[in-house]
């Protein structure tokens, strides 16, 4: 269903703001972990079960077999995990597995406006990171058959973007990157101020603080803002610092550390950087992995967090509890799963509630 909707009455919230639920899309395609596809599923399960401990989780899992396939890993694995909440199989098919960047965008109605309690969705183009793994044929259709799934409008704004390339506060500053969002093999020549336009017009952003840095090594994104910074709340942000000053993205990360340090938010109030060390390289058939712990997934009551067999593990856990003390911080281990070139923020969408 599309229909006339006015978005000036709508607002995009923070991911730690309440969840109806959580999307997710079930891994089917070994080409994303070549030579280690056999191992995916059954850590994609436990993953699953992590949110379950916090909302229920809606899982793509369309085609023959997937769901069958999928629902006794995602039984087991809850049951181990105690999972208290629902995850449904709904049959709505993928080519892969990146939900943030496939999946929809919810904006919910202000409070106080004709739209207050409704949500429509942002039905981004997609074109898998600029054509770098056809087929996406399936996934450039998961927004709108959700939209028509939960009988919730959906606008098509008729330009490329990633969920993975937009970070929000729910209180209208967006946090993205130059690099991927202004790429040539996105939009052509799109360029800065014509996609500022595009973040007020259709993601409500009141203000856009555009990092420099390109990201870390190993990641195929060309910069997705959720491996390098995240909002933990309105004014503080993680930014992935490198885990040895001679790092080869050193340079970069600090750059990105200084553009927050020098930023504010849309109501003029500086935000404050807080280092995120990453994680000792890691490689899978001699490629390094874009291992990072910015690519955590808030949900209701919860931070699941991405591990990695590092020292680096512990120590990342205690510092993300006291950035979110009203939550539980859970690690569940990525080592695998990150093969894919993504971790638990690239791998959800958030339903608002």
């Amino acid at each position: 269903m599309s229909e006339i909707v006015r978005l000036e009455q709508y607002r995009w919230p923070a991911e730690w703001e309440p969840h109806e639920a959580t999307w997710v899309a079930w891994p089917v395609s070994p080409a994303t972990w070549p030579g280690i596809f056999e191992k995916i599923p059954a850590a994609y399960a436990k993953f699953v079960a992590a949110i379950a401990l916090f909302e229920p989780v809606r899982v793509l899992a369309g085609g023959p077999g997937v769901a069958a396939g999928a629902r006794s890993l995602v039984d087991a694995a809850c049951e181990a995990a105690g999972s208290r909440f629902p995850v449904e199989l709904t049959d709505i098919p993928v080519n892969d597995s990146w939900c943030r960047d496939h999946g929809p965008i919810f904006l919910k109605g202000k409070p106080g406006s004709a739209a207050s309690g409704q949500s429509v969705i942002i039905d981004w183009d997609y074109n898998a990171w600029g054509g770098k793994y056809p087929p996406w044929d399936l996934d450039a259709l998961v927004a709108r058959r959700v939209a028509e799934r939960l009988n919730v409008p959906y606008i098509s704004p008729g330009f490329i973007l990633e969920g993975g390339a937009v970070e929000c506060d729910g209180a209208g500053t967006i946090l993205t990157t130059e690099n991927c969002l202004l790429n040539p093999n996105r939009n052509g020549g799109m360029t800065r101020s014509a996609m500022e336009g595009l973040l007020r017009d259709y993601l409500r952003a009141q203000h856009i603080v555009w990092l420099p840095g390109h990201g870390i090594e190993g990641d195929d994104t060309d910069g997705h803002i959720d491996q390098v910074a995240r909002f933990a709340d309105t004014r503080k942000v993680l930014v992935a610092s490198p885990w040895s000053d001679d790092a080869p993205e050193a340079a970069e990360l600090r750059a990105n550390f200084e553009a927050i340090a020098d930023n504010v938010n849309s109501a003029g109030e500086s935000l404050i950087p807080i280092s995120l060390r990453m994680p000792h390289p890691k490689f899978q058939q001699g490629q390094r992995l874009p291992a990072c712990y910015c690519n955590f997934y808030i949900a209701n009551g919860g931070v699941i967090v991405p591990t990695f067999q590092d020292a680096a593990d512990d120590t990342t856990l205690q510092l993300l509890q006291d950035c979110f003390p009203g939550r539980q911080v859970v690690g569940v281990d990525s080592l695998d799963l990150v093969w894919g070139l993504g971790s638990f923020h690239c791998m959800t969408q958030q339903q608002p509630a």
